[in-house]
């Protein structure tokens, strides 16, 4: 017989990137009583891995719960960036609603999209959340209508379209449901949640059913699986059975070790949860996302959608130069099969593929932010190892045409800036397919249908054309034929001659050719890219080169040599930097790029030959 659970709520918070879903999650666990009074509290609580804090985006999912006039909120703060899609996918099938949070001035924009089309495929009634209404240039009734059209371009049902929508500011934790009233508190966003989304309704006399959503890991415990109470109850000692409706010979008899429940930002454990319980299971080595765990007696797998598949890939290869090995704590092709394969435990959206060079791993990922965040998260850890420029994964169609990803790519430039990111986004086979004027004319927004190859490097040339104040977002938009090649890159690079120590003197003559990346004192190796040069083809040239000393002096011979500062290029940068025939030599110190054949003489030789 199926039955609500009217004690329960359960939320996902959804919305582009940087409209404030982490910050809102703050103000609700503030207002619900989860700190103490005189507790020192983090911005973005939610953001608990460093490099979430550092670039202020959300990486991984996150449970919590609160609880407001006796109903416990389960709550699920998603991240917003593109490249983590496969995330917010997998989440929504634990709740039962869904909080939309768009910003009161940028509107809606492209991940609004994504996010908002995968809750209603999966019916879920939908609460709009109106951020950032305190802004001066807040336009909240015109954003409202944007997401309505948005709601019809969608395909939304007459229920979804009926939804609530709730004004609020989760900077200063206020809200209310009209534009022109000001707020004193959270609790008109959480009354809708208590009136406009369902309870979690179940059998709570069958037959065990849990659906494993989210995977997190722990060196402690191992593998943690949280899902939702589907079916029945779940306790502490019960003989249980992993199946998968995708893999019908997946049969495995455990035993439930360790049951948790979320409450507030901890784990608490529990010995038994009930239906629409979100639930965290420790001790089952062999759980993964997708799995189902269900009584013995009644085995009967959920499905599960299908994730996203890759689009990009590096390859991860152990560091071979002649600096290997200095820096790094794990450095070997064990140390970094182990650790990328340790990565799919928790990383849905992740593939690693071993090749046939044993000290080479193909990884593919949802874009190069994806990727990177796995190359600093590593190097962190102690990790020294060596990657290849980002390239794309192609398909062949039923025809047997080649066929590649591609992007559409929404932005927002200066009126000043629109002919110089038009000009370098046609010449990387970008297609403009609308043009708008916004912020009251003084920006232009334009919509390129572009391959994911043509981004590849961009972002850093597109702060530099729009002078930092450009915003760029994409959206995958499937794949289509092969669009002929593109040339990356139009400067060379400079390339130390030999090995030891840059010195000022040669440094000084080096830095005529080009921009050099480093500076005196710093090691180098023959076949290092010490700079990038104007022209088109690399430059040899010799950085640890001294001054001739003779007994003969003048007037002006000992002056001071003057560098130019050198450009220190972050991770991402360096990764759109490197070309084809280049590699970046990651440790936990430095940031290197170095060409593949460090020979002078061989290099000539393969580039004759190709």
């Amino acid at each position: 017989m199926i039955t609500k659970r009217e004690d329960i709520r359960n939320v996902a918070i959804i919305a582009h990137v940087d409209h404030g879903k982490t910050t809102l999650v703050d103000e609700l666990l503030k207002q619900s009583g989860v700190f103490r009074e005189n507790q020192e509290v983090a911005e973005r609580v939610m953001d608990s891995g460093d490099i979430e804090r550092e670039r202020g985006i959300t990486i991984l999912s996150k449970n919590t719960a609160v609880t407001y006039k006796n109903t416990k909120i389960n709550i699920i703060d998603t991240p917003g960036h593109a490249d983590f899609g496969g995330e917010v996918e997998r989440v929504l099938k634990m709740v039962n609603g869904v909080i939309l949070v768009v910003d009161a001035f940028e509107g809606a924009m492209p991940q609004t999209k994504f996010v908002l089309r995968k809750a209603l495929e999966l019916k879920l009634p939908v609460i709009v959340c109106i951020n950032k209404i305190d802004r001066p240039e807040a336009r909240p009734r015109e954003v409202v209508d944007e997401v309505l059209e948005l709601f019809l371009e969608l395909d939304a049902d007459d229920a979804q379209l009926d939804c609530p929508f709730v004004y609020a500011s989760a900077k200063s934790g206020i809200a209310s449901m009209d534009p022109d009233t000001q707020g004193t508190s959270m609790a008109p966003l959480f009354d809708t949640i208590l009136d406009y989304i369902p309870a979690p309704e179940g059998d709570p006399e069958a037959g065990t059913q849990v659906l494993i959503s989210t995977i997190d890991y722990n060196e402690y415990v191992g593998r943690i699986g949280i899902g939702k109470v589907e079916n029945g109850s779940v306790k502490v000692n019960q003989e249980v059975v992993i199946c998968n409706h995708h893999d019908p010979d997946k049969l495995i008899k455990t035993k439930i070790s360790k049951l948790y429940e979320f409450d507030g930002l901890a784990k608490v454990e529990v010995t038994e949860a009930k239906i629409g319980s979100i639930v965290a299971i420790s001790g089952i080595s062999e759980i993964h996302i997708g799995d189902t765990i269900c009584s013995p007696d009644a085995v009967d797998p959920i499905p599960f959608q299908k994730i996203s598949e890759p689009t990009i890939a590096i390859d991860f290869c152990v560091n071979d130069s002649p600096l290997a090995g200095q820096e790094g704590k794990f450095v070997t092709s064990r140390h970094l099969r182990d650790r990328l394969y340790k990565e799919l435990n928790t990383d849905v959206s992740l593939r690693v593929e071993e090749t046939e060079d044993t000290d080479r791993f193909k990884v593919s990922g949802r874009g190069e932010l994806h990727l990177s965040v796995l190359i600093e998260t590593m190097r962190r850890e102690g990790y020294e190892f060596a990657v290849s420029k980002a390239e794309v994964l192609y398909k062949t169609d039923e025809n047997g045409k080649k066929t590649e990803p591609m992007e559409v790519a929404y932005i927002d430039v200066p009126n000043d800036c629109t002919g110089a990111v038009i000009e370098k986004l046609g010449s990387r086979k970008g297609e403009l397919r609308n043009m708008s004027s916004i912020s009251g004319g003084t920006y232009t927004r334009l919509e390129f249908l572009i391959p994911s190859r043509g981004l590849i490097g961009y972002r850093g040339e597109f702060l530099t054309d729009t002078k930092g104040n450009g915003v760029i977002n994409t959206e995958f938009d499937g794949y289509a034929p092969y669009k002929g090649d593109i040339s990356y890159r139009k400067m060379g690079s400079l390339i130390a001659f030999e090995a030891g120590e840059a010195i000022t003197y040669g440094l000084f003559n080096a830095q005529e050719r080009g921009t050099l990346f480093i500076t005196a004192g710093d090691k180098v190796y023959a076949g290092m890219v010490v700079g990038e040069t104007g022209r088109s083809e690399d430059i040899e040239v010799n950085v640890c080169k001294k001054k001739q000393l003779t007994n003969t002096r003048s007037s002006s011979a000992d002056e001071a040599l003057r560098l130019t500062p050198p450009k220190v290029l972050s991770l991402e940068q360096a990764l759109d930097f490197i070309e084809t025939d280049e590699l970046l030599e990651v440790t936990p110190t430095t940031l290197r790029i170095r060409k593949k054949i460090l020979d002078s003489r061989l290099r000539k030789r393969a580039n004759f030959n190709n």
